[in-house]
């Protein structure tokens, strides 16, 4: 059995606005994105999440089997409301947020769980991240999760992906975020996060903050420069650090980005490309392309791209 990949995070229906114009409306969410370009790229993929009992999660449950996603997993909830995020793209194509979202009510069957707990195999990749791995209303279920994945020989990845407007729970889920780091083979962040839980912005600062956490280290700063810090072989008491430039691009929205480099950087570990400037290269491209375009995941034209390369039919 192939490999597979199971994202753990939340749905919603994004609606972007240019010039306060809506231009398009498609399901998504953070690890919702990386997950459905995966699919989209021929990798095998999983998404445990929940929906409103409405149309807009029949639509999600139809978006994710469409491209190539299973719905095995979605929790489906009777007589509730989908959540809704509406982007607004500013003069730089950079978006801003607004969420309408009731995190308290959030809810995973338990059924669903156990027979998530049950499925979870040696050699898959976990991928979670967002609030929803971290909301006190759900972090039992998306805990026991997270250790049983752990316990199975899976490999997590996690991206912080932190937002301002859940800057007065960090008290109530800071223990949970740290958890989080610990159990994932390799941790992502961006500059803005931590602006936004520890009130720091230098690279070195930040290292230092997460480091008694995690061992492999991804943080990125939008345009600018990534690092990525790795235990040093030579000497196990010191970390590697590498620097990467990020190539400039004509952006046109950013939807997406950060959840598409996500994706690239699992597609290259699953295709068998091991080093950080190889999967590096991919998150950017995967991250690229969709910033080149208004959606949320990997266009046609990159999807094809990927079936040429000698690597896409490679087992995984």
């Amino acid at each position: 059995m192939a490999k597979r990949v199971i994202g753990i995070g939340e749905t919603v229906l994004d609606i972007l606005f240019k010039n306060d114009q809506p231009q398009k409306a498609v399901p998504g969410g953070s690890t919702f994105n990386s997950i459905v370009s995966l699919g989209r790229a021929g990798v095998n993929c999983v998404m445990v999440t929940e929906v409103g009992g409405d149309h807009i999660g029949e639509m999600t449950c139809k978006f994710l089997r469409n491209n190539g996603v299973s719905d095995e997993f979605v929790c489906r909830h009777k007589g509730t409301k989908s959540h809704v995020t509406l982007a607004f793209l500013d003069e730089n194509n950079d978006a801003q947020y607004t969420f309408y979202k009731d995190h308290a009510s959030a809810a995973l069957d338990g059924l669903t769980i156990e027979r998530m707990n049950e499925l979870m195999k040696e050699g898959d990749v976990v991928l979670f991240g967002s609030f929803f791995a971290i909301n006190p209303a759900i972090r039992p279920a998306v805990s026991t999760l997270l250790h049983n994945a752990r316990k199975a020989g899976a490999w997590l990845y996690y991206d912080i992906n932190f937002r301002k407007t859940h800057i007065p729970d960090i008290p109530d889920v800071i223990g949970n975020i740290e958890e989080n780091m610990r159990l994932a083979d390799v941790v992502r962040g961006s500059k803005e996060d931590f602006e936004y839980l520890y009130g720091v912005s230098d690279a070195d600062v930040i290292y230092e903050k997460v480091q008694p956490f995690c061992n492999r280290f991804i943080l990125t700063d939008g345009a600018k420069e990534i690092r990525v810090y790795t235990p040093d072989q030579s000497e196990r008491t010191k970390m590697k650090i590498e620097r990467f430039a990020v190539e400039p691009i004509d952006t046109v929205s950013t939807v997406g980005a950060g959840d598409n480099f996500n994706a690239g950087y699992i597609y290259a570990k699953l295709k068998g490309l091991d080093s950080p400037a190889e999967r590096v290269k991919m998150a950017q491209r995967w991250s690229q392309d969709v910033c080149k375009q208004i959606g949320n995941n990997i266009s046609d034209e990159l999807v094809e791209e990927l079936k040429g390369e000698r690597y896409y039919n490679k087992s995984i």
